[in-house]
């Protein structure tokens, strides 16, 4: 979570927002955390309980999905990055 002050807020106004547009941010006054800035949307989903993340059991991945992960697992086991191609 990023951290702006509040004169930062009346200085870059822009990117403030654009921040906070992808993840909440925190506004700070005289290096205590005093308001968090986030997208409506965002609120939306805290008010609501709307919580769009979901967890599944590993059986019930599509077979090809099941494939790759076996294979970024053989790589990570050899010592290669899990995002090196195969």
């Amino acid at each position: 979570m990023r951290h702006f002050t509040t004169g930062d807020l009346n200085k870059q106004v822009g990117d403030v927002t654009d921040a906070a547009a992808r993840e909440p941010v925190v506004l700070t006054k005289h290096r205590n955390p005093r308001f968090v800035l986030m997208s409506y949307e965002h609120y939306e989903r805290m008010r609501t309980g709307a919580d769009l993340r979901q967890a599944n059991r590993a059986s019930q991945m599509p077979d090809e999905h099941e494939v790759l992960l076996g294979s970024a697992i053989d790589r990570v086991a050899r010592g290669e990055g899990y995002d090196d191609e195969p």
